[in-house]
């Protein structure tokens, strides 16, 4: 399960040691970390990372199809968890050591930055592939983090991105040895802490307002 903890000015939530799918606890879980981000005052900004071959693998599907008369409250929850990290009040970097898909690749866009390991792993975005349409809320998340081809190219053909590839056309913002994965994440936020707050909060809010409106629409499968 996540777990938060706190160097100096940023909070490293780690997102597990496992395919860190969507599951409803991992969800909860996460956005318990979340609020105890938002109520610290002061300077403050969060990284969010994960142990071994994953960042995320994306919704839980097993779960999903075992619960299909869920499905519209599932997915409102998955989409409730990527507006937050859209507005969330401090600067927020993603760090993908490992395997990020689906949704996962769609949180990590939800992040103001992305660090990659240059040498291995893969962001993707296989919907194409598996048959399972983007709802309106993750199309206009990722066509909001995105330039227009890359969106195009990534939601349309489920290209798989290596670090380097993934830094080239401006999904990640960096492609590092993964020696140096966290120490770059943690300069990056360190830099950005004393943003956090009110202000930053309401400048995402607005910059980002058709998104999270899409995000929190109450019928996210419509």
């Amino acid at each position: 399960m996540p777990s938060l903890d706190r160097q100096d000015d940023v909070f490293v939530l780690d997102l597990g040691d496992e395919e860190n799918r969507f599951h409803p606890d991992w969800i909860t879980a996460v956005g318990v970390a979340l609020n105890e981000v938002e109520k610290t005052q002061g300077p403050r900004a969060l990284i969010t990372t994960a142990t071994g071959k994953f960042y995320s693998n994306g919704l839980d599907l097993d779960w999903l199809f075992d619960h299909v008369d869920q499905q519209q409250d599932y997915i409102a929850s998955v989409h409730e968890l990527l507006a937050r990290m859209v507005s969330l009040p401090v600067i927020t970097v993603a760090v993908l050591q490992g395997h990020t898909f689906a949704a996962g690749a769609m949180f990590a866009l939800a992040h103001d930055f992305r660090v990659m390991r240059a040498d291995r792993g893969y962001w993707c975005l296989p919907e194409a592939d598996i048959d399972i349409p983007f709802s309106s809320g993750m199309a206009a998340l990722i066509q909001s983090r995105l330039a227009p081809q890359t969106a195009h190219e990534a939601m349309l053909t489920a290209r798989r991105y290596g670090g380097i590839d993934a830094a080239a056309v401006g999904i990640v913002d960096r492609a590092v040895p993964e020696d140096t994965l966290r120490s770059t994440a943690v300069e990056i936020a360190q830099a950005q802490a004393g943003k956090a707050g009110d202000t930053l909060g309401t400048i995402k809010a607005r910059m980002y307002a058709p998104v999270l409106a899409a995000l929190r629409d109450s019928h996210p499968l419509a």
